[in-house]
């Protein structure tokens, strides 16, 4: 295999991912938005997390929520946890890095509100110790994981989302998550806003 057959293997793969989550994840991914207005709407908040590339969905889903998507809005209440190096460093310095999550739901989370959990491989300790505390505060959950979901996928309960993408390699799991969240992201705006 030469290197542009590799580039084309990527696309390949991705386009895969995508078909497989489309006709597998897309009920549950309308359930998911219409939890997040009904959040939003009613005066909630969505507290999001994760790690590593998930942070930095979490990062693009708050920014997205409290800016814009694609169409001017007001902003929508959103907090991407992983952005608070004070909090995080704190957190993970006097007590334990497992908790820099749960200790901020714990204190700024409260019911009504919607905790966005994202991990690839569903087994991330300090988002699966945040779902616990999403749970102690009455909060609903919607999580994004890979793979089988992992231990996360044994903690959702309820009125819980869980988005799994059911393949292995990590980097295609987070190119679909990438893509929930923009498709969630266009979801509210046409709930909230009308149109095509």
């Amino acid at each position: 295999m030469d290197l542009t057959q590799r580039m084309q293997q990527h696309f390949a793969e991705s386009i895969s991912a995508k078909q497989i989550a489309m006709e597998t994840l897309s009920p549950l991914m309308s359930q998911a938005a219409e939890k997040m207005v009904q959040t939003l709407v009613t005066d909630g908040k969505l507290l999001i997390c994760g790690n590593g590339g998930s942070a930095a969905d979490a990062q693009h889903f708050a920014a997205e929520m409290v800016g814009r998507f694609e169409r001017e809005r007001p902003g929508l209440g959103a907090i991407a946890l992983t952005t608070d190096t004070s909090a995080i460093t704190a957190i993970s310095n006097d007590y334990d890095y497992d908790l820099i999550f749960s200790k901020q739901v714990h204190a700024l989370g409260r019911a009504g509100d919607l905790l966005v959990a994202i991990s690839t491989s569903g087994n991330s300790d300090n988002v699966i110790a945040a779902i616990h505390a999403a749970h102690d505060r009455g909060m609903n959950v919607i999580a994004l994981t890979g793979r089988d979901g992992g231990k996360i996928g044994e903690l959702l309960a309820g009125d819980d989302v869980h988005l799994c993408v059911p393949v292995q390699r990590t980097c295609r799991v987070q190119e679909v998550h990438i893509t929930i969240i923009h498709a969630l992201c266009d979801a509210v705006d046409f709930m909230l806003l009308g149109g095509e």
